[in-house]
């Protein structure tokens, strides 16, 4: 907008760059009427920068509870991975060391369905005695190199992978997390959680919680090779 050869940027420099401008005018700053935000009253200078603040407090409140909530949530998920490591680490048989694994793992952090399934590598074979339980049941080589060809965990819906079936089928699964096992740079397994909510498991979340579910999983697990 110009007004009279001047624009509106040319008067906003001035004003910016002559702040004694308002103080050898301040009759100015009782004489300025603007429109309220919060209807079409008129409202003074003063009243308007007052209700600038006050929105600007709201939105740095909202922030501050947002970062309050976040953070609460972070603790209970610390709480709940601290009750699940300590579980594991004071599982000593070989026999239940997976169910463990499993059983505490969907207590915690109220996980629908999950199973684990490992099997020998090039460089290392299964315990004795593991082969009869369900974690070592037969694995198609498909699979493992599917697992293998994993850089991360997969999520996202249950497209029929052959882990959806280590689940109760029953329970209508529609999205799967799968999880590479890893020990010594091999992959020696793989762990499947899964839900009947479609979106639980989606192909654009955060997979770095999953990871580290993983590297937990694949530490506890790798005492079942030899």
């Amino acid at each position: 907008m110009t007004l009279q050869g001047i624009t509106e940027d040319e008067i906003a420099n001035y004003l910016v760059h002559t702040p004694g401008f308002f103080e050898r005018n301040a009759q100015l700053l009782a004489s300025i009427q603007l429109t309220s935000p919060h209807g079409l009253r008129a409202v003074s200078l003063q009243e308007r920068q007052m209700e600038m603040l006050r929105d600007k407090i709201k939105g740095l409140e909202r922030r501050i509870m947002d970062m309050i909530r976040h953070s609460q949530e972070n603790e209970a998920i610390a709480d709940r991975l601290h009750r699940w490591v300590r579980a594991v680490l004071l599982s000593h048989d070989n026999a239940t060391l997976a169910d463990t694994v499993l059983d505490c793992l969907r207590h915690e952090f109220l996980i629908p369905q999950a199973a684990v399934r490992v099997w020998a590598t090039p460089k290392q074979a299964l315990c004795e005695g593991i082969s009869e339980l369900a974690v070592a049941q037969t694995v198609s080589d498909d699979a493992k190199s599917f697992t293998s060809s994993l850089s991360q965990p997969y999520c996202g819906v249950n497209a029929g992978f052959e882990a959806g079936h280590w689940l109760d089928e029953t329970a209508g699964v529609t999205s799967l997390a799968l999880i590479p096992l890893r020990h010594q740079g091999e992959t020696f397994g793989l762990l499947v959680l899964g839900s009947p909510d479609p979106t639980r498991y989606s192909a654009d979340m955060g997979v770095d919680f999953l990871q580290q579910v993983g590297d937990i999983t694949s530490a506890a697990l790798a005492r079942l090779l030899v």
